[in-house]
């Protein structure tokens, strides 16, 4: 059996046994990870609050804050789980500009993402509709159902080959797992989070031309990539710009009918 065969064989497992099925398998069903992320993030707070960085009252906050209230009743009209989200946010004061969501409706926000890109209300219901998305559309769960099975067909041709697959052989079997299934994967759930967030902030009444606008200057402060972590996960470059472009008159057509009621 090999490379091609293997990862062609990893494909067709994904295609047919599908992520979340593999992930509930793996003991990581949308219950379970909501209730592990809720955990998690209530540490989270507080070692915020005793580290003195959790921020409950700038105008950062507050802003951010009141586009997550506004936009909640319109994300929970999406949400197909079959299970109920306990929204909650939190803004953490730092320099590193970063913003992501955990199952469940857990979104955290650094202060660095509005306040050094200067974004505006619009700009953040972006960023709020993206991570909003990756929750709804369960990207956690989807993630690690793919890297499960991954990981399984990569075991399986290393144990089917032996000693004869060889260093170099190991090599392209660990290569075709990011080539072929990983970043790919990565990649589409990206472009999802991108179409769902630019619908989500279209529905809850904020424009969605800021979409373009923020990516604009997310690919401006990709120059400086010491403090961009949001950058590290969400890349922002032409090709994606350019995909929001394409989808923008659909979302331009529901802003307008909400804005017309």
């Amino acid at each position: 059996m090999n490379v091609k065969t293997i990862m062609l064989a990893s494909t067709l497992t994904l295609g047919l046994g599908g992520c979340a099925t593999m992930a509930d398998l793996a003991g990581a069903d949308s219950h379970t990870l909501s209730l592990t992320a809720a955990t998690s993030y209530n540490e989270m707070l507080k070692e915020a609050q005793a580290n003195k960085t959790l921020d409950t009252s700038s105008a950062t906050y507050r802003r951010v804050n009141t586009i997550f209230k506004n936009m909640i009743p319109y994300a929970d009209s999406q949400n197909k789980t079959g299970i109920k989200f306990d929204w909650q946010l939190a803004v953490l004061k730092s320099d590193q500009i970063n913003a992501y969501v955990a199952p469940g409706g857990k979104v955290v926000f650094y202060t660095a993402i509005v306040e050094k890109l200067a974004l505006t209300d619009d700009e953040i219901a972006a960023i709020m509709g993206h991570e909003m998305v990756h929750a709804l559309e369960e990207h956690a769960k989807s993630k690690i159902g793919a890297q499960a099975l991954t990981s399984l067909a990569i075991n399986v041709g290393k144990a089917y080959a032996g000693n004869a697959i060889g260093e170099v052989g190991s090599m392209a079997l660990d290569l075709g797992s990011q080539i072929g299934v990983g970043l790919p994967y990565s990649r589409n759930l990206e472009s999802q989070a991108d179409l769902g967030g630019l619908m989500l902030m279209a529905r809850a009444g904020y424009n969605p031309n800021a979409a373009i606008t923020l990516w604009q200057k997310m690919a401006k402060q990709s120059g400086n990539s010491s403090n961009s972590a949001f950058l590290s996960t969400h890349p922002s470059n032409t090709q994606r710009i350019a995909a929001m472009q394409q989808n923008l008159p659909q979302a331009i057509a529901i802003y307008n009918s909400v804005r017309k009621k």
